[in-house]
């Protein structure tokens, strides 16, 4: 069993603990006002807003070494919600990354709704996680938990792959918000 620390208490956070809950792992969920409760977990998952991030890296100083962190953020411009604002060449995930040299930076769960985590499909097809990251256990650690909690998780290479994620859930948010897609939609992956 794994016990999870999960910053964040939106949708998106609720989803990812019912995953966690479903497969036999613990979950603690932090939010705004438990800056100042340690994390206890071996995996703590940034279910925040991107440009949030660095306050929650800041107000934890130090609890972050050691563990396996997860990022979810797409890096939009909130502003004007048309590019990223990540260099071209980099993502949320790397830049998160080199914040927290001490931990493993995932990138996961960015390129899926709440609902879909929740209802573990997307359409007719199961919900998908991908998981980008240069650890490999931390990799299979996450993805355990994942397909344990009922959805499908993929392998989608190193942690420079998250760009490509990024862009992908930037793309399905753009839909979505443009109500060209539902928020109970999105996109699959069939093998």
């Amino acid at each position: 069993m794994t016990h999870i620390s999960i910053i964040g208490t939106g949708a998106m956070a609720q989803a990812i603990s019912g995953i966690v809950t479903k497969g036999g792992n613990t979950v603690e969920l932090l939010g705004q006002s438990d800056a100042a409760r340690s994390i206890t977990g071996d995996i703590v998952v940034l279910a925040v807003p991107y440009p949030a991030v660095d306050q929650v890296i800041a107000e934890r100083p130090g609890q972050f070494d050691g563990k396996i962190v997860v990022d979810i953020t797409n890096p939009l411009n909130f502003e004007t919600f048309d590019s990223l604002v990540v260099p071209a060449e980099g993502s949320a995930a790397q830049v998160i990354a080199e914040k927290l040299p001490n931990s493993t930076v995932l990138k996961a769960f960015n390129t899926t709704f709440a609902g879909t985590l929740a209802s573990g499909a997307v359409g007719p097809l199961p919900t998908t996680v991908l998981i980008a990251g240069d650890d490999s256990d931390a990799k299979a650690t996450l993805s355990g938990i994942v397909s344990a909690g009922g959805v499908k998780a993929v392998d989608a290479g190193a942690l420079k792959r998250a760009r490509e994620m990024e862009a992908l859930g930037f793309l399905q948010l753009t839909l979505a918000a443009s109500e060209r897609i539902s928020w109970t939609g999105g996109f699959g992956v069939a093998a």
